[in-house]
């Protein structure tokens, strides 16, 4: 333990020691929508337990509160793309258990609370992808057909034609509209979720990072911290902790625009495949992805921007989004992702003491509220008495 740790006991008075780090019984690693929504679950099934939440930033450092704000379960070219690749059934439960997620997160966190906003998406379709696009043509009323059977609504998908006129985009040939997909703001989210945390007798540290976890024990960049049972919830970080679970960081870059006068486009649009995404925030563009012109070096837990994929998200501004509007970048981040082989999250008891809610694949938003209730109930059911 390094000397100026904060929890040497000489660092900390006998009430912190009390009120933080004694007799823990559930330690959840990760202040995101996963760790929230697992201490919340938690508490409503152990009203007295002690729950404690560290973080390794001094906000949360994952996704969480860095994604674009989408309410999306399915494009209808991700939809046409998996199912080239995994068996039909799994295609169709990832997608009805990130509608049930979405379900789940209106329901926890109110859709005030989400500001919620219910434009739909568009899935745009370029003149390279017209043949691919031939064929999600004709499978739009199959897409349907499944989609009421999960969502209880007739026709989600459908084709617009008149894109280019609307929005004033350039080489867009049609889209796919959905209309169940659409926009939130992930600040009053995340505020909203800090509160509940709150009201229900949570603490929540920040600046705290976990390195390894050890019995009951979890090292950190500050101490040891012991408690009863540790919850992993860092999602793409969590490699360096349970190093035996198919998971790998996936970073994606984001930039803002300043605002313009007079934006046309309001709502969620997906591009190349859904590897680009964009949508209006505050009269600004908001536009992240590119993570596919190099998935070997955005394989990474680093929280940094690159020429590279930076360049390519102002180029797709300038010659495809707003080709007849002039625009400044105003901000740049990124944010990491956790993902697989499979889309599928991994929630489970890795052993006595030791639980993982992770592998998001890109939809935290959609199903990480879900994600914490299910792994809640796992605890319940499996966990220490």
């Amino acid at each position: 333990m390094p000397s100026n740790s904060i929890l040497n006991s000489e660092k900390l008075s006998y009430w912190e020691q009390k009120s933080f780090f004694k007799d823990i019984d559930y330690l959840i690693i990760g202040a995101g929508i996963v760790g929230y929504s697992t201490a919340i679950y938690l508490r409503e099934i152990y009203p007295t337990r002690k729950i404690i939440i560290i973080e390794r930033g001094l906000l949360p450092s994952g996704a969480s509160s860095k994604n674009a704000g989408f309410t999306c379960f399915g494009s209808a070219s991700e939809i046409y793309s998996d199912l080239q690749k995994y068996k039909e059934e799994d295609v169709w439960d990832t997608i009805k258990l990130r509608w049930e997620g979405l379900c789940n997160l209106r329901k926890l966190i109110g859709d005030k609370n989400l500001k919620l906003k219910s434009t739909g998406s568009w899935d745009l379709i370029t003149s390279k992808e017209m043949k691919i696009f031939e064929n999600i043509k004709k499978q739009i009323p199959y897409y349907n057909e499944k989609l009421k059977e999960i969502t209880n609504e007739n026709n989600t998908y459908f084709i617009d034609d008149n894109v280019n006129n609307e929005f004033g985009f350039k080489n867009i040939k049609t889209s796919v509209f959905n209309r169940l997909e659409g926009l939130i703001d992930t600040s009053s989210m995340n505020q909203v979720f800090q509160k509940k945390i709150i009201s229900k007798n949570i603490s929540v540290l920040f600046g705290i990072n976990a390195i390894k976890i050890k019995g009951k024990n979890t090292i950190t960049d500050q101490g040891i911290i012991t408690s009863k049972n540790i919850v992993i919830c860092t999602n793409g970080f969590a490699k360096s902790l349970i190093s035996s679970e198919d998971i790998q960081p996936a970073r994606a870059q984001v930039i803002i625009t300043k605002p313009i006068e007079n934006l046309k486009i309001k709502g969620a649009f997906h591009y190349n495949e859904g590897y680009y995404y964009f949508r209006n925030i505050d009269d600004r563009i908001l536009l992240g992805g590119g993570r596919n012109l190099d998935i070997k070096s955005e394989t990474t837990t680093e929280l940094k921007n690159t020429e590279l994929i930076i360049s390519s998200l102002k180029s797709l501004l300038k010659n495809i989004i707003l080709p007849n509007t002039p625009f400044e970048i105003d901000h740049q981040w990124s944010g990491i992702m956790g993902v697989g082989k499979s889309k599928k999250p991994i929630i489970k008891k890795i052993n006595n003491n030791l639980y993982c809610g992770i592998r998001l694949g890109g939809m935290g938003i959609a199903i990480g509220s879900l994600i914490g209730k299910e792994l809640a109930h796992l605890i319940k059911k499996t966990g220490n008495k």
